[in-house]
């Protein structure tokens, strides 16, 4: 049987030209494309991979093999054989059998058995962004013949210019909000400085007034510590309001998932620890809902990463149902939830329990010294 585009090619380009205008982060992105790409030219597997300059790639993604199979494969590609001729070429690459190809080296052992092999590059202008690989075309073959056509060829170029804008505007997007971010700390730093430095400095001329004053007038020094707890409460309170104010910014513009994988992805870059995120069918839930699971998974994380010195930690968030269960686990040192409340050092506890309650969830807690935490919070949805 001869190979042909699917019918409805140039419908499946739009639509995964839609897929990929709805993601924003470039990962997303990435995985949209190839999942794009496998599914349009019928393809068993396919790759994507974003080279660096060291002659090995930056990301790679693919499709079409398990989890398992993947780690079983090991370490990701180098940019040789085939591949190095297509980013280093900027051309289509499209053979009956890549095992033929002149550079061919082989592949690792529990690498999957490829046989027909289309390559395109994703370009910019003149840079090369990137380059999709598919293999193993889903149809009755001739022998000898490519199952892809010059058709799925046509095809995979027009989606590889439409992925080249999808994959240029993530990355402008999340430069964005990295330059967003930054000019959010400055101008919290400034507001700091302004509202709340200000009274910690009374705070500190009348703590040393009261201090002065109580041998010689216990009267006034007493009224001048209840002006130091008047103050520190002032303090506190504007330090909260600035806090309070980061909440829209991120929850209510990116979402709930977005929110957790930026700042699971800014914990691990800053922290010596592993800090990984996932999520897993998760419906949009009611703002109350979303900004508690937000300040419960920013605790528990904090805990994990400041008081447990954890080497590791997982947030996982999964919908249930109309809800969610947010889970956050370390290995970390752990702790007598009961000693820790008789010594009254709740490490948040209290705070997280009142959030998930606040809004109809519940939250517990499983720790023991030397055996790491686990902190999940559950909500019912809307």
């Amino acid at each position: 049987m001869s190979s042909r585009p699917p019918r409805g090619g140039i419908e499946a380009v739009s639509a995964a030209v839609l897929a990929m205008s709805r993601q924003l982060e470039v990962r997303e992105v990435l995985q949209t494309i190839v999942a794009s790409a496998r599914e349009l030219l019928g393809a068993e597997y396919a790759a994507l991979g974003v080279p660096d300059d060291h002659g090995g790639f930056a990301q790679f993604v693919v499709d079409g093999v398990s989890d398992e199979q993947w780690r079983a494969i090991g370490p990701l590609p180098r940019q040789h054989g085939v591949l190095a001729a297509m980013l280093h070429e900027g051309t289509p690459q499209r053979l009956a059998d890549v095992r033929t190809f002149d550079s061919f080296a082989g592949w690792p052992r529990a690498h999957p058995v490829m046989t027909d092999f289309i390559g395109m590059p994703i370009t910019d202008d003149e840079e090369i962004l990137g380059a999709l690989f598919l293999a193993n075309k889903q149809c009755v073959k001739d022998p000898g013949v490519c199952g892809f056509s010059q058709e799925d060829e046509d095809l995979l170029g027009l989606l590889a210019d439409h992925a080249a804008i999808a994959l240029t505007n993530a990355r402008l997007y999340e430069r964005s909000r990295e330059l967003t971010l930054a000019g959010e700390r400055a101008r919290i730093a400034h507001e700091l400085h302004d509202a709340v430095s200000q009274k910690l400095f009374s705070l500190r001329l009348t703590a040393r007034a009261a201090a002065a004053l109580v041998d010689t007038d216990p009267a006034r020094a007493k009224d001048e510590i209840r002006q130091v707890a008047a103050l520190a409460a002032e303090a506190a309170d504007e330090l909260r309001a600035v806090v309070v104010e980061l909440r829209p910014a991120a929850l209510d513009e990116d979402g709930l998932v977005a929110t957790l994988r930026t700042q699971a992805n800014v914990l691990d870059r800053v922290h010596s620890a592993s800090v990984t995120f996932r999520a897993s069918q998760v419906r949009a839930l009611p703002s109350a809902q979303e900004e508690a699971l937000l300040r419960v998974a920013q605790e528990a994380m904090h805990n994990a990463l400041r008081h447990a010195e954890a080497g590791t930690v997982g947030v996982t968030l999964e919908g249930r149902g109309k809800g969610a269960r947010l889970r956050v686990s370390d290995d970390g040192r752990g702790f007598d939830p009961t000693a820790v409340r008789r010594a009254g050092r709740h490490l948040g506890l209290v705070s997280m329990r009142d959030r998930a309650g606040g809004v109809g969830g519940s939250l517990t807690v499983q720790s023991a010294p030397g055996k790491g935490t686990v902190v999940e919070m559950e909500v019912p949805g809307g």
